[in-house]
């Protein structure tokens, strides 16, 4: 009995996990040969929401195996386990729209002023909040999506700032939301990564050149 209690959360978990593991594939290949830091374009908006919602799959899905698992072991249904994904990614590709509508390739100084935001972001009671309840378990996955994007919004300026196409920047992004998302917050930690990321700020804005891929050589 005990075992078939358990296996819809490994079931849950595990579905999360190959899907996470299936969009890095995807989306490694996809952004190959678009990395052109501040200088990237997105393409076309198809293509990009295509690219944006593998993205968000591999990034964003292996932090929620907390909620989904919860969910399933409440529910214990596949269709609205499969609804729970799919709105919370869904909560994703709305940001991801937003993102194509207001992103230009720019310059470093844009790079470095959002960077400085991005940190100071950080530090806001809206991250904490959001983060807090990013962790709770949710009743759908509109309202997990919602407070989880509150949560990772400044890395993800970041990312959209530094290198929109990065497979590595994309990497480092995933892993510091993930962590963000499985521990709880500690103050000391929290303002020495927000902190981190205000530094990397100032040094695009005073040395751009010593950020790899950052300026496209000419």
């Amino acid at each position: 009995m005990a075992e078939h209690d358990i296996a819809p959360d490994r079931r849950a978990a595990g579905i999360t996990v190959v899907a996470a593991a299936a969009c890095w594939v995807v989306a490694v290949i996809e952004m190959r040969g678009m990395d052109m830091g501040v200088s990237t374009g997105l393409g076309s908006f198809g293509f990009f929401i295509g690219v944006w919602a593998a993205m968000m799959a591999a990034m964003m899905l292996p932090g929620a195996v907390p909620a989904v698992t919860g969910y399933a072991r409440r529910h214990r249904n596949a269709g609205a386990l499969a609804l729970f994904l799919t709105t919370y990614l869904g909560v994703w590709a709305v940001f991801g729209i937003a993102a194509y509508a207001a992103y230009r390739p720019h310059s470093s100084t844009t790079a470095g002023v959002l960077a400085i935001g991005a940190g100071a972001y950080e530090l806001t009671p809206l991250k904490r909040r959001s983060r807090r309840r990013c962790q709770q378990a949710a009743n759908s996955g509109v309202h997990l999506g919602i407070f989880c994007v509150g949560s990772s919004l400044g890395l993800m300026v970041l990312l959209l700032a530094v290198g929109a196409m990065s497979v590595w920047w994309m990497a480092a992004i995933a892993v510091l939301a993930l962590v963000q998302k499985l521990t709880r917050p500690h103050s000391h930690i929290d303002v020495a990564l927000a902190l981190a990321i205000a530094a990397f700020g100032a040094l695009i804005l005073i040395s751009p050149t010593t950020v790899p891929g950052l300026v496209p050589a000419m």
